[in-house]
């Protein structure tokens, strides 16, 4: 095997036990690091926790359907990991609107496991060309956008989604000021209803998180207006 393929963490998400065992166990024998999951609800909870390389996905699945798992992951989870759909369905309009939705290949059921396993192999060597590191600073604090993590003098932060959106905001416009509005509209993917307190609870977070490793300031309120990084 490749050596570079190595230690690939790959999300099987079929709901056929016996389907998902046979995926498993064949990319375990290729060295790659697997986890199962046997719904979309199950498959969009993994993906809130852990970053994968490829994710394998069934259409058919109980609690969120693979329609569903892919706008979820495309939009609110803001999640470009390749994935490759299984499925029964062989019309072209509907592999044209799984494209649509952010699906990067297609596999007709029933397939030969051979042919699955050269696509992940293609999918796996086409995102480990293109990527690179996409690291953003400012004084001690360091976001890598393909890890999805913060790094204050190195010691990761233990954020939630939304506290990592509004760094990532932050940090790829540092010059900016934000309104609450912005920030909720552009971190949460939702339309602004109106004054709350939900971005102040989570700037206070972010603020409280940091100053556990450092006392310098990083977040400025721009009193009337919203939010910004500190000089």
């Amino acid at each position: 095997m490749n050596q570079e393929m190595e230690q690939r963490h790959i999300l099987i998400i079929e709901d056929d036990v016996h389907i998902n065992h046979i995926i498993a166990d064949v990319l375990q024998k290729e060295n790659f690091l697997c986890t199962q999951s046997f719904s979309g609800s199950e498959g969009k909870m993994n993906v809130s926790q852990q970053v994968y390389d490829l994710i394998i996905l069934d259409l058919m699945l109980p609690g969120l359907s693979g329609e569903e798992f892919m706008h979820e992951l495309r939009t609110n989870l803001s999640c470009d990991t390749p994935v490759i759909v299984l499925s029964a369905k062989e019309k072209l309009d509907h592999k044209l609107h799984l494209f649509d939705l952010g699906a990067d290949d297609y596999v007709t059921k029933p397939f030969e496991v051979e042919e699955l396993l050269a696509r992940i192999y293609v999918h796996i060597k086409r995102k480990s060309t293109s990527s690179f590191p996409k690291v953003y600073k400012h004084k001690n604090l360091s976001l890598d956008s393909n890890t999805m993590s913060v790094k204050l003098h190195h010691s990761e932060l233990n954020l939630t989604r939304q506290e990592y959106k509004i760094i990532e905001l932050l940090l790829k416009n540092p010059t900016r000021v934000f309104s609450r509005q912005d920030i909720y509209e552009l971190a949460w993917d939702d339309l602004y209803m109106g004054e709350d307190k939900t971005i102040t609870v989570h700037i206070s977070n972010i603020r409280n998180k940091i100053k556990q490793l450092d006392h310098e300031k990083y977040i400025d309120t721009v009193w009337g207006i919203g939010f910004k990084l500190s000089k």
